[in-house]
């Protein structure tokens, strides 16, 4: 199995763990093989902290840091103590060793309250990925930080740590009708009834890191331009550092559609950029605007027009076309495969119709299929 083709594996396992959460875990997946960081927006109990853990646990081979930050944290609690027996000899150095800059994964809880003693360390951890402390300058060797909070900062101090994190997402409560759902899985987790993980190493995730710099932006550039200046038009900050950085984003969503080249609906990851929630809805409609002129096709990432409202007729005869497929009796494991990664998308634009009596029908048809592979597997 290939990195990419591992990585996706991951992301779909976690996502059967979590219910409803696939938002937060492709962008997770984004920020990952972009090596950009990631924002969570929510409140207690959206399961951010238990979505970065489980992902945590796919990577082997490194050091995962995670803390929960209050106003009163030291930075030898996140960076680590001084080195006493050093220190007597008149050298200052930090020992790292199980704490954040010896970190492949970095989780830090309620990053708001951090303090004035370490703010300007982590800043630089984040944006740099250096650990420096007086004369000491260390490389960090981070695959990503993660962030959560259940606030904004109103402090201009802290907003600056907001400005380390490229993607910037809101966490809510699952929908009503798929509480059953979260209830069964959340149920299978605390007994602890998990399928074996696929893992992937530090490594193998910096390949994937490398490779997306080789991803062909230029059948989007100009796109990508106009997008930009219209989103500087509406008041929205693009900095010409961010628009640089943010090339990484749309090149991690090509990639993960196994793609060495953009395509117009990759700009899906534009959405979550923004710095206020008040700028929320007006990302959603200048990108999706852009990128539905693009029709949906197998070619695109699932999160491209996952808002946007799907023809039911549409889904139920694509359903159709997976059931006649499937009923080949010489289907081969990898057409299976095909077929199931379609109908998880299917599943998915399921979500987005408004008719629910259309919508009971068509996921009634999807479960149908579902059983029957299940089985035939």
């Amino acid at each position: 199995m290939n990195e990419t083709k591992k990585l996706r594996t991951i992301l779909e396992e976690i996502k059967n763990v979590f219910v409803g959460k696939d938002e937060v875990i492709d962008l997770l997946g984004i920020g990952l093989l972009a090596r950009e960081n990631v924002f969570l927006l929510g409140p207690p109990g959206t399961a951010k902290s238990a979505i970065v853990k489980q992902l945590s646990s796919h990577v082997i081979g490194g050091i995962n840091f995670d803390y929960l930050l209050t106003r009163f944290t030291e930075p030898n609690e996140i960076f680590g103590p001084l080195d006493i027996r050093l220190l007597k000899e008149g050298e200052l150095v930090t020992n790292t060793d199980g704490m954040l800059p010896e970190a492949s994964l970095v989780f830090l809880d309620e990053i708001f309250n951090a303090n004035s003693a370490i703010l300007n360390s982590l800043l630089m951890a984040l944006n740099e990925k250096i650990f420096r402390r007086g004369k000491e300058t260390k490389k960090i060797p981070a695959l990503m930080f993660i962030s959560a909070s259940n606030l904004l900062p109103d402090d201009e101090a802290l907003a600056a740590l907001l400005d380390r994190f490229l993607i910037r997402l809101k966490v809510d409560n699952v929908k009503p009708d798929r509480l059953e759902e979260v209830l069964l899985a959340g149920w299978k987790l605390e007994r602890n009834e998990q399928q074996e993980q696929t893992l992937i190493s530090p490594d193998e995730v910096k390949v994937l890191q490398t490779k997306v710099k080789e991803v062909d932006l230029s059948p989007i550039r100009s796109s990508y331009i106009e997008l930009i200046h219209s989103l500087r038009n509406t008041g929205i900050e693009v900095s010409d550092r961010r628009a640089v950085k943010m090339q990484n984003l749309v090149a991690a969503s090509a990639m993960l559609c196994d793609r060495q080249e953009a395509i117009l609906s990759d700009l899906w990851v534009l959405k979550y950029i923004w710095s206020t929630e008040e700028q929320i809805e007006t990302l959603q409609a200048t990108v999706n605007a852009l990128i539905e002129k693009e029709e949906t096709n197998e070619r695109s990432h699932p999160q491209a027009f996952f808002n946007k409202a799907p023809n039911p007729e549409e889904l139920m005869s694509e359903v159709t076309n997976l059931k006649t497929k499937f009923s080949n009796q010489e289907i081969s494991l990898q057409e299976l495969n095909v077929i199931k990664d379609k109908l998880r998308y299917l599943q998915n634009r399921t979500d987005w119709i408004k008719d629910q009596q259309k919508k009971q029908y068509i996921n009634t048809e999807i479960d149908q299929l579902w059983k029957q592979i299940l089985h035939k597997v």
